[in-house]
């Protein structure tokens, strides 16, 4: 496991706002997983496990995102001009220097553009609402399939990020991203949906699930397709009926390939509506067994009472966060003059986003781009 140092509280404040700094830090509180990139912050920065920030901040001094906006031009020109001279510089995975990368991403195969609209809806403050079932861009998705089978949604699934593959042996990792949010503090979460099942929530009996991920299945720590990190979620794509129920009884295989274990039980919402996970405030993954830091697939599904409307067990693994301190503004992750490889993105990956802790029940719209490169 690679080591990061913490990184001062004050300047990444100042960069992001102090509400947009603790929303993220609350939401790794309770998380199991690795660390996951915070895009938008020039450095390499990662959120851990029981909220705190470490990697390399390399912004916060005097100047805030916005400040940062103004000045985006005039670095990226000195960015590439130093790439030349630093083309020695060692990088993650697949690129040997600054210099290699910037020829692959001018490479027409090797850089990919993912375009991105989404009209959020009404939720709950310090809820997580799925922005999977909305549109325009890409097409709003689909509930999961039909238990036991369930489904593994993949870049051709309507509803994700449709793109080709790498070849020749490449892997594509994220290297930039800009991100509008019409609502101030903010913040997305980018994730791989690994796995989908429709839930009967019409019944209290125990549904069982055959259904397996093709992605994130490995039980090596050392791999990149490593289980820990994998969480699940309940996502509501019908408002619930007004009765009180737990998500009970509810079993996973662990990172360690260890099957039929439980989820500890996690009290749903009565009157959930249409799009909020059916969780508590502030969660936006189910809770695993003490030790536990991934779910490699699901075992079994159960609800405690009857309750009308539709939900889907998710199986996702997050790729990066996207704070958007202020409304409109874009958040940029620059990939050129800051860090590459925050976050490999893998062959036929269902790329979706979670509004995580939303800072406001009103609706909110979300667009921009983020980018690939493979090497």
């Amino acid at each position: 496991m690679t080591l990061h140092r913490a990184v001062h509280a004050g300047r990444l404040e100042r960069w992001l706002g102090a509400e947009e700094v603790d929303r993220v830090s609350r939401a790794m509180v309770d998380w199991y997983g690795p660390p996951i990139a915070v895009a938008g912050v020039p450095g390499a920065v990662y959120a851990h496990a029981g909220g705190d920030f470490a990697g390399e901040l390399r912004v916060g001094y005097e100047a805030t995102a916005l400040d940062y906006v103004h000045d985006f031009g005039r670095r990226m020109k000195r960015a590439h001009r130093r790439s030349v001279r630093n083309s020695y510089t060692q990088l993650n995975a697949g690129f040997s220097s600054l210099s290699d990368l910037i020829s692959e991403a001018t490479a027409g195969a090797k850089r990919r553009e993912f375009a991105w609209q989404k009209a959020g809806t009404t939720g709950v403050i310090n809820a997580t609402n799925s922005l999977w079932l909305v549109g325009n861009q890409p097409s709003a998705g689909a509930v999961g399939s039909a238990a036991p089978g369930g489904r593994v949604p993949t870049s051709a699934t309507a509803g994700a990020f449709p793109f080709s593959n790498p070849t020749g042996g490449d892997f594509q990792h994220l290297v930039a991203a800009l991100t509008f949010a019409s609502l101030g503090a903010n913040t997305a979460l980018l994730y791989d949906r690994i796995f989908d099942v429709a839930k009967t929530v019409s019944s209290t009996a125990t549904e069982s699930v055959t259904g397996v991920p093709t992605r994130y299945q490995s039980s090596t720590p050392t791999a990149a397709d490593y289980a820990g990190g994998n969480f699940c979620f309940v996502e509501a794509s019908a408002a619930l009926g007004a009765t009180g129920h737990n998500w009970t009884v509810c079993r996973y295989r662990n990172q360690a390939g260890t099957d039929t274990i439980s989820f500890p039980s996690m009290t749903g919402n009565s009157s959930n509506i249409i799009n909020r996970l059916d969780h508590p405030l502030g969660s936006w993954f189910m809770p695993l067994a003490t030790g536990d830091s991934g779910v490699m697939d699901l075992d079994q599904m159960q609800c405690s009472a009857s309750v009308t409307g539709v939900v889907s067990f998710v199986i996702g693994h997050p790729i990066a966060w996207f704070p958007c301190p202020v409304a409109n503004l874009g958040a940029l992750f620059d990939g050129v003059s800051t860090a590459f490889s925050l976050a490999r993105i893998f062959d036929d990956a269902c790329l979706a986003f979670l509004e995580v802790s939303k800072g406001a029940s009103t609706a909110t719209n979300w667009s921009g781009q983020f980018f690939s490169v493979a090497g």
